[in-house]
């Protein structure tokens, strides 16, 4: 049995980032030996040699071989029974057994027993040569998958975050040091535990068991807020945002769920305490506002006397003046509200496509009184997204709504989506004022509102466009402009697809 001339397949990067497997051959024929050896050893192998099993077993306990070439059929221990020992000690091993004079049933036996593949004797150096190449194959799929193993561990374990994975009969499968220490587990080896002997929380157990239940053609991201009592008497009550899905393998089958903690605490005590200014703020603000414009109202209705012309012109700017500082502070309200209800809104998976062809043809009568038109061009088949559907409708509504509030009469409103990439991308688009290029850095910022002669009289708090952007990037995805001059603006919004 002569060597072949072709060596045995690796690609450039095998050849680099990887050693050459070590192959030990046990065999009690001397020829067989040799030649593997020979034809191994011309590869680059490193080789070892067992006459028997039991030198075999002892040269396996001395230090690890990637592969076996082992010989059914021995005096004294069977190939068979060294089988047993080799998968015992070393089960990461790849044992590829030879049969001689026996039967195919030895051969099956042995797979049975973990063998990885066999060779019938006599065999030719090709046959050795694809059985091996093979062999390094699986290796080497093994070692890639236990790198990412160890990549996905030292990740998850190094996230601030708690992250915790059950199995479909609600055993912990992973949980990470902070998900530990969130939720009190003092205990050890939580790995294989029932998930409600780790974690106490009926809100999270509840999530944990809505998950599991979700039919297939369902996917939702629970999401809750849990206030847990302090460990200790002077800890304080912590607050965790919890989010949980189902982990599906690609027959959307459940597996088992994904749960996700964040120690939201130090951010809703600060959310509470702008919340509660921003409706000190607000109450103390409108009540007053809202007499004066009563007061305004009387005497404009001429209950309070006479009013002439030039005063009515006045009191109604006052009126429109004071209706929009109610506005203002309704809209801070809102969106103390809003950036509060960010940290632990809903996700379903949602179609975008009738959300946008719905606040098309809400907003369509407030374009054609304006004399504009407004195009829903035809909308191709979309990916889903993860979104809250409130969230949602809410940007195309602030996007739709400033498209028509800046765009001129007999103007064009368009509005479009797709899927591009990753992202499914909704587009607004008007041919309206457009934004000047020293405008463009500013416009998602707090009360920043483009002030020009076309624009002075349109009233506006500044505050549309930064909760678009707000609600956007909550989400993960990211909002884009481009705009021109008198010739108008586009803003393209995309949502990461669900996949």
């Amino acid at each position: 049995m002569a060597p072949a001339n072709t060596p045995i397949a690796e690609s450039p990067s095998d050849q680099d980032d990887f050693r050459k497997p070590s192959v030990l051959i046990v065999d009690d024929e001397k020829r067989v030996r040799q030649v593997c050896t020979q034809m191994l050893g011309q590869e680059g192998f490193d080789v070892a040699q067992a006459e028997n099993a039991e030198v075999g077993l002892e040269k396996i306990d001395q230090r690890h071989y990637d592969i076996i070439l082992l010989d059914l059929l021995m005096p004294g221990m069977s190939g068979l029974e060294a089988l047993v020992h080799i998968r015992a000690r070393h089960p990461d091993t790849v044992v590829i057994v030879i049969t001689g004079y026996a039967t195919l049933d030895h051969a099956v036996e042995a797979m049975k027993n973990g063998a990885f593949d066999f060779l019938s004797k006599p065999f030719s150096p090709q046959d050795l040569r694809l059985v091996i190449t093979k062999a390094i194959e699986h290796t080497r799929t093994l070692q890639d998958i236990a790198n990412e193993k160890s990549r996905m561990r030292t990740m998850i374990n190094h996230l601030a975050g708690g992250v915790m994975a059950t199995d479909a009969a609600k055993q912990v499968a992973l949980a990470n040091h902070a998900f530990l220490s969130m939720v009190g587990f003092k205990g050890s080896a939580p790995i294989g535990q029932p998930v409600a002997a780790m974690v106490k929380d009926a809100k999270i157990l509840e999530m944990i068991d809505h998950a599991l239940a979700m039919p297939p053609d369902q996917f939702v991201e629970i999401s809750a807020e849990v206030q847990l009592a302090a460990a200790q008497e002077h800890d304080t009550d912590r607050i965790l945002g919890v989010r949980c899905v189902p982990f599906r393998d690609r027959l959307e089958r459940t597996l088992g769920t994904v749960t996700v903690l964040h120690d939201i605490t130090t951010i809703k005590q600060v959310e509470q305490m702008k919340s509660d200014f921003v409706s000190m703020v607000s109450h103390e603000i409108r009540g007053p506002l809202n007499s004066v414009l009563m007061q305004i109202k009387v005497i404009l209705d001429g209950l309070a006397g006479a009013v002439t012309e030039k005063q009515n012109e006045i009191l109604t700017r006052a009126t429109e003046k004071i209706k929009a500082l109610v506005t203002l502070s309704s809209e801070l309200l809102d969106l103390a509200k809003m950036e509060s209800g960010l940290i632990h809104m809903e996700k379903e998976k949602l179609a975008l496509a009738p959300l946008v062809e719905d606040q098309a043809a809400f907003h369509r009568p407030r374009a054609a009184a304006k004399g504009l038109s407004l195009v829903l061009t035809p909308l191709p088949e979309l990916s889903p997204v993860l979104a809250n559907r409130i969230n949602m409708e809410e940007v195309l509504s602030n996007l739709i709504g400033n498209a028509i509030q800046y765009t001129p009469e007999n103007g064009q409103v368009t509005v479009s989506a797709r899927t591009e990439g990753d992202y499914v991308c909704v587009q607004v688009a008007d041919t309206g004022f457009g934004i000047a290029a020293e405008d463009l850095p500013n416009i998602f910022k707090r009360f920043y509102r483009v002030k020009n002669e076309k624009t002075r009289l349109i009233v506006g708090t500044g505050l549309g466009l930064p909760i678009v952007k707000s609600i956007v990037e909550a989400h993960n995805g990211r909002i884009e402009v481009r705009s021109e001059v008198g010739k108008g603006t586009v803003f393209s919004v995309f949502i990461p697809a669900s996949r």
